[in-house]
């Protein structure tokens, strides 16, 4: 009996342990902290860089969009949470007891009533213990901190988006977190010169006051290729001045401001971190790969799955339920499925066509797994057989890609995938009489055909030469509305056929090979029963 008790208690045990579980396969502390010490190695000397976490953005009256990191915060820490920011120096700093430390981590402090609210907190102790860090504060400490930024040479941030909201509950938001920077490091947004500010600034100083009736017109015209001169208070009180006095002392103020001198750069980090990102560690290849495999076999069961009465809304929904059977948190991206000429939108998310009838189906869908975020996408004819039309602009695409893959490797430019995507669609466009010539400009393939995917589904990078354990993209595609300048009969077809691409010393790799590709496997594919064909549920109209 007593046996009989112990084990019960040990299943039940078992059991209960089972249901509390939470992923336990996100990036290690060490890789973290390894993402910090290349970029602390590439910082120039007295330096400090400051990032800070996204803020919560509103959805709609009190409910917040989804929280989702800022992916150069999450790869430098870890830290899944809002309002914190992550301070890294240089060289190594001592605190008042004598202690050494080159890093410091801001989190938002514990809080029991706003955690019964919405969900656990690490605070400080548990990002010591969970992320690796040896220092770490609360965020209310970084409002009224005594880092003199004003003492380095370099203070390496990110431009600002200055989108974040000031909710008034919370002391210690990001919004409250920039705005303590802002003040502290003498921030002058005046002291960052676009290139076209900068030529107007340049033609204000040199030109004479009785020749600025010019400079007024051009300043007139650079409004068009960058609006944000309008903000500039001095220069459109110089555009519209009159009176020459008032135009000199405007030419004074504005001369100045070119010769500012700020310790502040918004260009190293995006820079440097988009190298570092570019190139993927073992540890986040796995991810990736696993990312793009999840978004694989959605199109695979999808295929299954597919009848002409279904909606572009119940496609959407197959895709995101084998995410979510994976245990995939996010979409990558909003869902695109577009049935015919839904699918020339290159960015269609309405997804709301109530039967994809007998078209082509365009998904273009991408899980994000622990962060890491996939782009597949597959074309395929919602009655399980291509048209002849249908199967002859699906097979251009497929043979660009082709051509595309095969030009991605390492040392190439990035731009070698596209321009042999777009020469084989040229040639099968000709060979269909859609263009007349091969150099004949168009608009059925509008977007280039190669980025890279990580941590975002257009993710950072250098865009040169390729380089081995990078991860990206060949999406060729053929758009071909209705009402274009060609035989109607190919009219609201729009195909795309995307795969995410690892480039090794040996070659490109396809991630995303289980879900087919060519036209005779993905109609083979959809013969196969689905599990999902018993799936009835009531219907609500009767």
């Amino acid at each position: 009996m007593k046996s009989f008790r112990f084990l019960f208690i040990l299943l039940f045990t078992i059991s209960f342990s089972g249901f509390s579980q939470t992923p336990t396969d996100f990036l290690s502390k060490e890789f973290h902290k390894s993402r910090r010490d290349a970029l602390r190695a590439k910082m120039p000397a007295n330096s400090v860089a400051v990032v800070f976490a996204n803020p919560i953005r509103n959805r709609a009256n009190d409910v917040d969009f989804v929280f989702h990191q800022d992916p150069n915060f999450y790869y430098l820490t870890g830290y899944r949470e809002p309002n914190g920011v992550l301070v890294l120096f240089s060289d190594n700093q001592t605190d008042e007891n004598g202690v050494s430390y080159n890093e410091i981590l801001y989190v938002q402090k514990k809080d029991e009533k706003a955690e019964q609210w919405n969900g656990k907190r690490l605070g400080i102790e548990g990002a010591k213990n969970e992320l690796g860090f040896k220092k770490v504060m609360n965020a209310e400490e970084f409002v009224s901190t005594n880092i003199n930024f004003k003492n380095f040479d370099r203070v390496l941030i990110e431009k600002f988006s200055d989108d974040y909201r000031n909710s008034t509950r919370n002391t210690a938001e990001v919004y409250d977190l920039v705005v303590a920077f802002k003040e502290n490091s003498g921030f002058n947004p005046n002291n960052f010169l676009s290139p076209v500010k900068k030529q107007v600034y340049e033609l204000v100083k040199a030109t004479p006051i009785e020749n600025s009736a010019n400079v007024a017109q051009i300043i007139g015209r650079a409004l068009a290729y960058d609006p944000s001169l309008k903000n500039d208070e001095d220069l459109m009180k110089y555009k519209n001045a009159t009176d020459s006095k008032i135009k000199k002392e405007l030419q004074q103020k504005i001369s100045l401001k070119l010769e500012a001198k700020t310790n502040i750069d918004v260009t190293f980090l995006s820079s440097n971190l988009a190298a570092l990102r570019e190139v993927k560690t073992a540890e986040e290849l796995k991810l990736l790969t696993k990312a793009v495999r999840i978004s694989a076999v959605g199109q695979v069961e999808v295929m299954k799955a597919m009848k002409p009465h279904m909606s572009e809304t119940e496609l959407q929904g197959i895709h995101e339920f084998v995410y979510k059977k994976y245990g995939a948190e996010h979409e990558g991206y909003p869902s695109i499925v577009g049935a015919g000429n839904n699918g020339c939108i290159l960015h269609y998310i309405e997804n709301n066509k109530t039967k994809v009838g007998n078209d082509l189906v365009l998904m273009d869908l991408g899980a994000e797994y622990r962060g890491y975020t996939a782009d597949v996408t597959r074309t395929i004819p919602a009655n399980g057989k291509f048209t002849k039309e249908q199967k002859e602009i699906y097979d251009i695409v497929y043979a660009a890609q082709e051509a595309g893959i095969a030009e991605s490797k390492v040392g190439n430019s990035f731009n070698a995938p596209n321009t042999a995507c777009r020469k084989v669609i040229n040639e099968g466009l000709l060979k269909l009489g859609i263009i007349k010539t091969l150099d004949e400009k168009h608009p059925y393939l509008p977007h280039g055909v190669t980025h890279y995917i990580g941590l975002d589904v257009h993710d950072a990078g250098t865009y040169g030469a390729f380089v081995a354990n990078s991860v990206i993209t060949v999406e060729p595609g053929i758009y071909i509305p209705e009402g274009s300048n060609c035989d109607e009969k190919y009219w609201g077809i729009a195909v795309r056929i995307e795969d995410d691409i690892l480039i090794t010393e040996n070659g490109p790799i396809n991630l995303s090979g289980e879900a087919p590709r060519k036209s005779d496997e993905i109609e083979k594919m959809m013969k196969k029963k689905s599990i999902l064909d018993e799936f009835i549920l009531p219907d609500l109209d009767k």
